[in-house]
């Protein structure tokens, strides 16, 4: 008897491919302990098995195998899945368990909406349509292999029932969900696991993907060595790191930047995995920078281990791209290297995701893909770093996240934090639930003087003989401007004196991504930039010049000195004037109440900041959201969990989806310095390397140079020369006019060169 297959290029039997999906399937139960739980159906993982089994069966079609034996057919484009149906009927199950099955089954690749709509097009306008196709299976054929897993879990009689009436009466269900009325949908919250799960098997198997990695207790060997050092020292854990490491359950942590908080959550990790089992875990950070150097740092060899951590954020491609290109051996290598990782981080292939609050939250808003989304949540474990660091409207999502996560999927929660305010803490951990606070000892606190703040008058700009003195004196400078325009003003008059490097949000994913990495392994003695030194960066400077910013951002500023507290107390100076764009970036209120603190602190401690009084500060300045930004936190809190109760199975939401994407305040333009080069890339069919020769600006401002000569829309053909029948290519790229170069990013007041702008196979549309 000739294999029924169920993939073409390389042939996989049908066999091969549900075994393939049930080892993926064994391997679940490992990783997610608790899904039987979650989805309150003590059988979870039967009824999993089950689906697996039944879904291709559909593919014993006759013509359908001519399809993937590329022999000439009149398949005529139906699904496969459709045929399924018929066996998954006679399944020996309580009805609602074999609606489970069934409902999995029919929309294993496309929603309900667009099941009926092909049913009603292909098969009710004649009744025996289906019946007819149906008897095309090899149905004897399609049993012996589901007997082959599961012995006599069907009937040997398989009749050819119509599929509508399973796809109109899930669809009856599905409206009310768009309601808010989930309740009404069988086994709800079980069919919603119950197909994430599914979608891993059928996803993996398909990839070939049919094991994969958890944490073990020997993966976090490092903790030990390092605190066996430490006892070597004649010192041991601090107190906040000992005490998170034996606590069962949500934390909420707070203590001084610098003092191990990393360390900490992953001795709580440690714990909640040999206590309560397994769990994915997501390590949550706001920005792109500081979780590039948190993924690097955890799959170092003193980490967790390659094989351990991968990351997902809207920057990926770039990043990957500059850490291959050099020892890739060609481009199409590269590209292969690429698009492997990514698959795996996408994927369950790496345990721990270094990850951004984004790549989480739009599977509430019920993207393509949710249900895998959530299912991989399941039992997990949630390490939220630097949570003071978001606007009260992604905290909105987060919050709605966080409830989601501990009341319907036992996740666990570790959120660390050096300076929250207090009516932000009430909230998040009201969404939490039950945890235990853990704060640093008061004695940490006081040997964290680090930083002395010296309130200056005037403008920074107005300033820079002082900057001068400190860099002829050998020290390392760091100068923080609030927008991008004063930056490079300040960079323009002391980068020829000194070596100074620049960095803000205008720059190429090119540019950006070296810049980053000079900082980490080359740092420049002068370094000026805005807002983007508040992340994660792993630089200590002596000395900080900062223009005026609420407390909460000098206090991250700050963090980039004395780092490593390896100096007394250093200079932190802030100057009281301010710029007059700096009221489109900063509340005038805040900055207000800002200097006044540290006008307190310069003649209470001589400017020394006692960290451990840093709590009553914040709260000084951010007694609560004002009227405006609480507004804001309420509309996104509801919205979204609003969101959250119209999610339904199989059917991506296109409101959400719409919504999610609305957030984001970017356009990528491609400054005419780098025209050329994108050019010959495009040529090339380099897509990933064109792409990091762009610039994401906010919209606002591509509003503003819409149709005007600062900006172009443009096509560039490509023709593929390896397909001579191979339609031509249409890239289709906005080119801003402005002066861009590699050391000083984009600047929106100066026109770029005209010498420079080249029109090559390129039309301006």
């Amino acid at each position: 008897m000739t294999d029924i297959l169920a993939k073409s290029e390389p042939q996989i039997t049908l066999k091969q491919h549900i075994q393939d999906g049930l080892s993926v399937g064994e391997h679940l139960k490992s990783c997610f302990p608790t899904a039987p739980i979650c989805a309150d159906k003590e059988n979870f993982w039967q009824l999993l098995r089950l689906s697996v089994i039944m879904h291709d069966l559909g593919k014993a079609h006759g013509e359908f195998q001519k399809v993937l034996r590329g022999v000439e057919n009149e398949w005529n484009s139906q699904r496969h899945e459709l045929f399924s149906l018929p066996f998954a009927q006679q399944l020996r199950l309580p009805e609602n368990e074999k609606t489970l099955v069934l409902r999995v089954v029919a929309a294993h690749h496309r929603t309900y909406s667009w099941l009926s709509d092909f049913i009603e097009n292909n098969y009710e306008l004649d009744p025996t349509e289906f019946e007819r196709e149906f008897s095309k299976v090899d149905v004897k054929g399609a049993i012996e292999i589901a007997d082959s897993f599961e012995h006599g879990v069907i009937a040997e009689e398989v009749a050819a029932e119509s599929p509508l009436k399973i796809i109109t009466n899930y669809q009856r269900e599905a409206k009310q969900v768009l309601m808010g009325r989930q309740a009404e949908i069988t086994d709800y919250f079980t069919l919603l696991l119950l197909m994430g799960a599914f979608h891993h098997c059928d996803h993996l198997s398909s990839a070939f993907v049919t094991e994969f990695d958890y944490l073990k207790s020997d993966a976090f060997h490092f903790l030990d060595e390092m605190q066996a050092d430490l006892r070597n020292k004649g010192f041991d854990l601090y107190y906040h790191q000992s005490t998170s490491s034996n606590i069962l359950g949500n934390v909420i942590l707070t203590a001084p930047t610098g003092s191990g908080k990393t360390e900490t959550s992953l001795l709580w990790l440690r714990n909640q995995l040999q206590q309560t089992g397994q769990g994915r875990v997501f390590y949550v950070l706001p920005f792109t920078a500081s979780i590039n150097a948190m993924f690097e740092r955890l799959r170092d060899k003193d980490g967790l281990g390659e094989e351990m951590v991968g990351m997902l954020h809207g920057k990926l491609d770039a990043y990957l791209y500059e850490s291959f290109f050099e020892e890739a051996g060609n481009l199409k290598e590269l590209k292969s290297q690429i698009k492997g990782l990514k698959a795996t981080f996408k994927n369950l292939q790496t345990p721990l995701k270094v990850i951004t609050p984004f790549q989480l939250l739009k599977h509430l808003f019920g993207l393509k893909g949710f249900e895998k989304g959530i299912f991989e949540w399941v039992g997990g474990h949630f390490i939220f770093d630097e949570i003071h660091a978001y606007d009260p409207e992604i905290t909105a999502q987060i919050v709605v996240l966080l409830e989601y996560l501990t009341q319907k999927l036992q996740a666990k929660i570790f959120i660390m934090t050096a300076t929250l305010p207090t009516f932000l803490k009430r909230r998040i951990a009201a969404a939490v639930g039950q945890f235990e606070e853990v704060k640093a000892e008061p004695a940490l606190y006081d040997a964290f003087q680090r930083h002395q703040v010296r309130l200056t008058d005037g403008l920074l700009s107005e300033n820079l003989n002082l900057i001068e003195q400190d860099l002829k004196a050998g020290n390392n400078v760091l100068v923080v401007c609030n927008t991008v325009d004063q930056s490079r003003v300040v960079f323009e008059e002391l980068k020829d004196l000194y070596e100074t490097l620049l960095i803000h949000g205008r720059f190429a994913a090119k540019d950006r991504t070296r810049i980053e990495k000079q900082l980490q392994n080359n740092p420049p003695q002068l370094l000026i930039g805005t807002q983007a030194i508040e992340v994660s960066l792993d630089i200590d400077y002596d000395v900080i010049y900062s223009e005026p910013a609420p407390l909460d951002a000098l206090i991250q500023r700050f963090g980039r000195v004395n780092r490593k507290r390896s100096k007394p107390p250093c200079p932190c100076l802030i100057f009281k004037e301010r710029n007059e764009k700096d009221k489109y970036i900063y509340d005038h209120e805040m900055v207000a109440r800002t200097l006044d603190i540290l006008a307190e602190i310069q003649s209470k401690h001589d400017g020394v900041i006692q960290e451990i009084e840093l709590q009553g500060y914040i709260d000084r300045v951010y007694p609560n959201y004002d009227e405006e930004a609480q507004a804001k936190f309420d509309k996104i809190y509801g919205l979204l969990t609003q969101s959250v109760n119209r999610l339904t199975p199989f059917e991506p939401s296109k409101e959400g989806e719409e919504e999610y994407y609305r957030q984001f305040d970017g356009v990528k333009v491609l400054p005419a310095y780098y025209e050329q080069d994108y050019i010959e890339r495009l040529n090339a069919f380099d897509f990933i390397g064109a792409e990091q020769l762009k610039v994401s600006i906010r919209k606002s401002w591509f509003a503003r140079l819409f149709n005007t000569p600062g900006l172009d829309s443009l096509v560039h053909i490509l023709f593929p020369s390896e397909n001579p029948k191979a339609k031509p290519i249409e890239i289709k790229y906005f080119r801003i006019n402005k002066f861009y170069r590699p050391d000083t990013g984009l600047n929106f007041e100066k026109d770029e060169d005209a010498k420079l702008v080249i029109r090559g196979s390129t039309v301006i549309l």
